[in-house]
């Protein structure tokens, strides 16, 4: 994915819809994250404004993943996920996408 607006207007969706999938509210959400609800509230509407660590918390916490491909495709010697940083203990279970 090359991320530009329109990308981070799809996240935007993309992670409001998984939150709402999994029946979380934001406040569920931010204490399984360890971030704050009204981080939850920009990242849902103005993603471009959000840090990147605290995005990857969110995506990774609601258990999604991102990948990352070079212009060459994947590299044999990086792993195929990333860990950013949340125990998989704090992971909400369901479905990934």
């Amino acid at each position: 994915m090359n991320i530009n607006d329109l990308t981070l207007a799809e996240l935007a969706l993309l992670l409001r819809a998984e939150r709402k999938r999994q029946n979380l509210s934001r406040a569920a959400t931010a204490a399984v994250c360890g971030i704050s609800t009204s981080f939850i509230r920009d990242a849902e509407s103005t993603p471009e404004n959000c840090t990147l660590g605290k995005l990857l918390k969110l995506i990774n916490g609601l258990g999604l993943r991102i990948e990352i491909i070079t212009r060459e495709g994947l590299r044999p010697d990086l792993p195929s996920q990333a860990d950013f940083g949340v125990p998989d203990s704090q992971l909400v279970s369901g479905g990934t996408s």
